[in-house]
């Protein structure tokens, strides 16, 4: 639905954009033509990322969704590049912008997003990809809200050069609401630990095991944009209750870290771990 939904917003805003000269509408276009990009790409790695492992993809292809979250980031500042230089170019050759069709134009779209914007709310808390198609989504409709603002300002006032520059904050607004999705996805494709876990409270968490002496070669990283892996090595001597003790750190994992993927290696003193004193 958001796909469709936008993808004909797309091509009636270009259309519209070109008769009117307008460059704002132009721009919002671009724009809301890279989030369909996002989405579909999106769309495909929720699809690649529910098959099964293989012998060679034993975690699936569930990092697809990491991959996707980044190439949409990174579309989207090719986008800000783009209708920045288009808006720059426009301040020393202004073209004459028709206010009415900018303004009934761009309402439609503040409708547009705004709907789109809906559907992804329920589940923005969980999912990067999910999280960047929301954000995006309200940002289009504020972004279409201004274009509005500005097709007003254009027919009472004339003045044509509120286009250039109503792109211009298009285009910083863009940047800054795609940073943070760029910084999260790089920081997943790169196994760092998942934004929102602390690593020093897991480790914590692990140490007040019963039986745990000490944490060791703790690594936290993203399966996907919604499910992170943990592994460990636990310094614990007495192989008593091992199992339990496992289950419980799963359980406390999952509840409390959104770790659903552990994987525990027991030592039963501190000389077992490789690298001795400095692991």
């Amino acid at each position: 639905m958001a796909v469709v939904l936008n993808l004909g917003f797309v091509i009636i805003e270009a259309t519209y954009g070109v008769l009117a000269g307008s460059m704002a509408l132009l721009a919002d276009a671009g724009h809301n033509l890279s989030d369909v990009t996002g989405l579909l790409l999106a769309w495909g790695a929720s699809w690649l990322a529910k098959r099964q492992g293989t012998s060679r993809a034993t975690y699936g292809l569930q990092k697809t969704t990491i991959l996707a979250a980044l190439f949409n980031a990174v579309i989207l500042m090719a986008a800000v590049g783009g209708i920045a230089w288009e808006s720059i170019r426009r301040f020393g050759d202004p073209s004459e912008v028709t206010g009415l069709t900018v303004i009934v134009v761009a309402g439609i779209g503040v409708l547009i997003n705004g709907a789109t914007m809906l559907l992804f709310m329920a589940g923005r808390k969980g999912d990067l990809n999910i999280r960047g198609a929301f954000l995006h989504m309200a940002a289009d409709a504020g972004i279409s809200l201004g274009v509005v603002i500005a097709g007003v300002v254009i027919l009472f006032t004339g003045l044509q050069w509120i286009d250039p520059a109503i792109s211009l904050v298009i285009a910083i607004i863009i940047f800054i609401g795609t940073w943070q999705l760029l910084k999260d996805s790089v920081n997943l494709a790169v196994d760092a630990v998942p934004r929102g876990i602390d690593t020093a409270a897991v480790s914590a968490c692990l140490n007040q095991l019963p039986g745990v002496e000490a944490v060791h070669h703790l690594h936290i990283w993203a399966l996907s944009t919604t499910e992170n892996a943990l592994t460990v090595h636990l310094v614990k001597p007495d192989p008593d209750h091992d199992d339990a003790v496992i289950r419980q750190a799963s359980d406390t994992l999952a509840h409390d870290f959104n770790i659903g993927h552990v994987t525990i290696q027991w030592e039963r003193t501190h000389s077992d771990c490789p690298g001795g004193e400095h692991c």
